[in-house]
């Protein structure tokens, strides 16, 4: 259960003990005098909350101010992701929480997103509870659907006011494309987000730019296929072009890429980024396996000799690049020999970072009608010793940064210990890289940058101390 802050504001938004059980904003409407109190929960993934920044955008565009609690609400609006089994499940479970309410004064219960747009006609028939599902092909008439089911006016202008960032101020994640072309056998992302397309080159530029006015130092690009970006819209692949132009943005200090495809990593791209001051030599290349007949079986682009090509090739450019990649268990017709493959992968490349999920079935995907002929309790063994292979891996390469001096920025004071802690370049701000501690020689502001020598590793965590 993530704890978001609305540093905007000057909020702390917290887990309210007794109502909803996720992070969550609540606002205030006014209209003729009465105040109609609306609350936000956020669900899924980082671009999921690109969706409820533009949405609580809106909403304080409208004349909303955001306070701290949403004990009274009047109104919830939950933005759902539907992605995964584990995911939907999350989702339902918050909305009949929610629905609970509407015995305590509850007027409006609102659901938008990925679960939405995947089931709404089944949604509205089994949760009458619920007042609007929104889909995300609706987005672009959110205004009239929000003043309709409130009956307070809420103009339309969805996705082009300001964000209002939900997190920390001085990091955002800056979406430069939505939807997916790749069509993967086992994923359901195209049903919920349509094709790919990229954004604009000038919009995001010019929204990067406004982000890097309010004080964010990170820039965290992000799409379902960050390599793709420009394909669509200008005939060719644009991210190096994005880069350059990003980099060149006053104020910006990190510029970080998640998810890249690895057959579109070029030798052009891999200079670009080398040649970008800002630019991190941060690689999240979801590969998903290690064998060359389920990497077709998944229709996944390229293969093992391309996947161990592009990671040599990055190790030979960059002093210490970080490499990311998450991989599949178990799935359908997966053989034991095919196993020690994706293991064998592994092993070879040595990832920083490794996920690993077990297979699970999505309807209307391809492999949705394979046999799932892998059992459950084989899915886990098999995902099990994927992960305690690369937490060794992780520990030795993490070892290796002992004694070097590292770049860090700082996000907060962990007061039972006084130590600083923050993120090096090596750690992504989506908890999963583990974060890095460090003795300060003096007190720090959230979003200031030091230099911090590695002393020890203590699991994902690099442990230090401040240099002058």
């Amino acid at each position: 259960m993530a704890r978001l802050r609305c540093w905007n504001h000057g909020i702390r938004l917290e887990h309210w003990q007794t109502e909803l059980t996720d992070a969550g904003f609540s606002c205030i409407f006014c209209y003729n005098g009465v105040a109609m109190r609306v609350g936000v929960i956020s669900l899924g993934c980082a671009k999921n909350l690109v969706d409820t920044e533009w949405l609580l955008g809106l909403l304080k565009e409208n004349e909303i101010e955001v306070v701290t609690s949403w004990k009274a609400a009047d109104a919830v609006i939950i933005n759902t992701c539907g992605f995964i089994e584990s995911a939907k499940s999350e989702a339902i479970d918050t909305i009949l929480e929610a629905a609970e309410y509407k015995s305590k004064g509850l007027q409006k219960l609102i659901v938008m997103g990925c679960l939405s747009q995947r089931y709404k006609p089944q949604l509205e028939e089994e949760l009458p509870e619920v007042d609007r599902f929104i889909a995300i092909s609706e987005y672009g008439n959110l205004g009239p659907i929000l003043t309709e089911v409130l009956g307070v006016p809420v103009h339309q202008s969805y996705g082009k006011q300001t964000r209002v960032l939900s997190g920390k101020p001085w990091m955002a994640y800056l979406r430069i494309a939505d939807g997916c072309d790749n069509r993967c056998s086992y994923c359901a992302i195209p049903l919920i987000r349509g094709d790919f397309v990229s954004a604009p080159m000038e919009e995001i530029i010019a929204e990067a730019k406004e982000l890097a006015g309010q004080g964010v130092r990170e820039l965290n690009l992000i799409a379902q296929d960050s390599s793709r970006y420009g394909i669509d819209r200008y005939g060719k692949l644009m991210l190096s072009e994005l880069l350059k132009q990003l980099d060149a943005i006053e104020g910006v200090h990190w510029i970080r890429i998640l998810y890249l495809y690895p057959d579109e990593i070029p030798d052009d791209l891999i200079d670009t980024m080398k040649s970008c001051r800002h630019v991190l030599p941060y690689f999240d290349i979801p590969i998903q396996h290690g064998n060359d007949r389920l990497l077709q079986a998944m229709h996944r682009r390229g293969n093992r000799a391309l996947i161990k090509d592009r990671c040599q090739k990055l190790r030979q450019v960059f002093d210490r690049p970080v490499l990311r990649t998450t991989l599949i268990a178990g799935f359908p017709g997966e053989t034991l020999e095919e196993h020690e493959d994706n293991l064998s992968l592994l092993k070879e490349i040595e990832w920083d970072h490794l996920g690993v999920f077990a297979y699970s079935k999505e309807e209307d995907t391809p492999a949705f009608d394979l046999e799932d002929d892998v059992p459950e309790e084989e899915k886990i063994r098999r995902r099990d010793e994927l992960m305690e292979a690369q937490s060794a891996i992780s520990h030795k390469l993490l070892s290796s940064t002992i004694g070097t001096t590292m770049e860090v920025l700082v996000e907060r004071e962990d007061a039972l210990t006084g130590m600083a802690v923050g993120r090096s370049y090596m750690q992504a701000p989506d908890n999963v890289d583990g974060e890095t501690r460090f003795r300060p020689l003096r007190p720090h502001a959230p979003g200031e940058f030091v230099q911090v020598r590695i002393k020890r590793v203590s699991g994902l965590n690099l442990i230090g101390e401040e240099i002058v």
